[in-house]
């Protein structure tokens, strides 16, 4: 069984001195983690052998894989002050305590773990934007990967604890861990233990770092070592939402002027959720929904053009939303012309129109992009405006 150490102090690094040998453990500096990493237990949480005894049961996959046996790395400690990290097994054994009625309805398939010190929303996004370029893994369509996401991980054990029950599921595990001496630790334990992983703030950061000429704190962001003030740019984002929230579905016409962006489309377009997605990035955003046989308010027409955005889709993705929509409602079919196709194409020609009439409006069909994507395109277009960039004035559709 092996015994990494690292160092509290800077030191030389102890090299293997054989290639078959395990990689060792760099000796960087570890703070106030002795203790909690001597009180680490082998036994994984609940949730997490739940979890790992589910699917290895399905893939008919013994749940106390073995890893390929490591040699002990040869060690050369200098007179500098050592502290122990938990001892890493060469074999993962299997945990006990499992709840066989809680594993029934666990999903099967490939396994990816994300593990952040922070909210985990770098990890997330950008293993999801990963995602998606495999065509099983677009949007409504049956992605046989499971991804979960572990936030909040500072702590020696509970990363230990993650890493292991990676190995015993065959999981792919992906960091975004500020601190230096935690993402060494996954790495060397996941290169320990057989798990496929991948740093992916580390080398970002390293990069930046060695083109500003500056060391990185190595603290995560919403760390309360950062004791950082508010900043001018937060409390604008505070306010975006709050004035968008008060302008969702034409509320309030008479303060469209005051918004940085107006989005416009029949119902079921999105215009909410990207009004909400673009607050949040610090745009005042109100939307104005264009309903048959209604005339939009006149204050649309008297604001800067330029702040107005068309919204389009499909009519049959429409139908569909829109079927789903009446359902959760509690709406008949029969009752209703919400969902009929003749009327939504009456609808939308109507939306059609209108943008038709006023050319300065960017016309983006939503059609199946994300919100992400949709916001993409009107933050590129409203930032070409802004800065002044030579742009025709003719209906442009995205």
């Amino acid at each position: 069984m092996l015994q990494p150490q690292i160092r509290s102090e800077s030191s030389s690094v102890p090299t293997a001195n054989s290639s078959s040998m395990a990689p060792d453990f760099k000796q960087v500096p570890m703070e106030n983690n002795s203790t909690k990493a001597n009180n680490w237990k082998s036994k994984g949480s609940p949730q997490l052998t739940r979890w790992s005894r589910a699917r290895n049961i399905r893939s008919g996959r013994r749940l106390d894989r073995p890893v390929q046996d490591k040699a002990e790395p040869s060690s050369s400690p200098s007179s500098s002050t050592y502290t122990t990290i938990p001892s890493i097994p060469n074999r993962i054994d299997e945990y006990e305590g499992s709840d066989d009625e809680d594993d029934k309805d666990l999903p099967s398939g490939k396994t990816i773990y994300m593990v952040s010190d922070g909210t985990g929303w770098t990890a997330e996004h950008s293993v999801h934007a990963a995602l998606g370029q495999f065509e099983t893994c677009l949007v409504d369509r049956g992605c046989g990967v499971n991804t979960h996401l572990f936030s909040g991980i500072d702590e020696v054990d509970r990363l230990m604890e993650i890493v292991r029950q990676a190995a015993k599921e065959g999981a792919l595990l992906m960091y975004t861990l500020a601190d230096p001496n935690m993402a060494e630790v996954a790495k060397r334990a996941c290169q320990l233990w057989g798990v496929p992983y991948t740093d992916i703030l580390g080398p970002t950061t390293e990069a930046i770092a060695a083109h500003l000429g500056l060391a990185p704190s190595g603290v995560p962001r919403g760390s309360p070592a950062r004791n950082t003030p508010l900043s001018k740019r937060y409390f604008k984002r505070i306010e975006a939402v709050e004035f968008t929230i008060k302008q969702d579905d034409g509320a309030l016409p008479r303060n469209l002027h005051k918004s940085d962006l107006v989005l416009v489309g029949v119902s079921r377009t999105s215009k909410t959720p990207l009004s909400i997605y673009l607050a949040q990035k610090g745009y005042k955003v109100a939307n104005v929904p264009l309903v048959l046989g209604i005339d939009p308010p006149n204050e649309l027409f008297e604001i800067d053009q330029d702040k107005i955005y068309g919204l389009i889709i499909s009519p049959a993705i429409l139908q569909s939303i829109r079927l789903a929509r009446a359902k959760t409602l509690g709406l008949h079919y029969s009752k209703s012309n919400y969902s009929e196709m003749d009327h939504i194409r009456q609808e939308l020609d109507y939306g059609n129109k209108l943008f038709s009439q006023n050319p300065r409006w960017p016309v983006i069909d939503v059609t199946g992009k994300a919100i992400e994507e949709t916001a993409a395109v009107i933050v590129r277009i409203y930032h070409e405006r802004t800065e002044k960039y030579a742009m025709p004035r003719i209906s442009k559709r995205y």
